[in-house]
């Protein structure tokens, strides 16, 4: 299961615990649920199980399909959405020796709050109690100008389409992104969508975790 693998030293335990964030066409949902089946993440599967991954792009706070959520929400709905972040973090914190990969969260919810809401949401609380449970950012970019070539494959299944007429748009908010997490307290890892290919993309990011200790628990 995952964050059961290995026996003998607590060590040997797998329990990463990543956030995926970007703009759109960076490939974070096909990366999170490739990296939430790594054996060298979360163990070899022998059969199917329930993993956790989350993520805040869910619209819960409005009944309707592309409703509000904890990234977009309205400005009444600030309450409501902290506290649901408030929650994931107690959860995050009692469930801290399993592994957690979340599809976008506290710099998505800035980035989106920021450009349409001209207002900044601070979550130095929220990263002060993901830190010292091993959390990491996994910031997923590309180059300007493979966004095109992204948008020909991303319309070819998306249910929305028009989401994604305006590149530039997106191009403004990946440099908004990398200075959110420039100025994140969480170690963060840049990685370039566009120069590997998903299996690729896997083992950088496990390469990673292994080489600052983010894929045991030593707290």
């Amino acid at each position: 299961m995952p964050g059961c693998a290995g026996t003998g030293s607590p060590l040997s335990k797998l329990c990463p615990k990543l956030i995926l964030e970007g703009t759109r066409l960076t490939g974070k949902t096909e990366l999170a649920f490739a990296l939430n089946e790594h054996p060298r993440l979360v163990g070899a599967r022998r059969y199917r199980y329930h993993s956790p991954l989350v993520s805040g792009e869910w619209c819960g706070f409005t009944n309707t399909p592309w409703g509000r959520g904890l990234i977009n929400f309205a400005p009444e709905e600030t309450e409501l959405a902290l506290s649901t972040y408030a929650t994931w973090a107690t959860l995050f914190e009692q469930l801290r020796y399993y592994s957690w990969i979340v599809d976008r969260f506290h710099l998505s919810t800035r980035a989106w709050q920021l450009t349409h809401a001209g207002r900044d949401i601070d979550f130095g609380w929220l990263e002060d109690r993901l830190a010292p449970i091993g959390f990491r950012i996994v910031l997923c970019h590309r180059p300007p100008e493979t966004f095109a070539a992204a948008r020909e494959t991303r319309l070819r299944v998306s249910g929305k389409p028009d989401q994604y007429d305006d590149l530039e748009l997106f191009i403004r908010e990946q440099a908004l992104f990398d200075r959110l997490a420039q100025a994140s307290s969480l170690p963060v890892l840049r990685l370039d969508v566009a120069a590997l290919d998903l299996p690729a993309q896997c083992e950088r990011v496990a390469d990673w975790l292994e080489a600052t200790g983010g894929l045991h628990a030593d707290y």
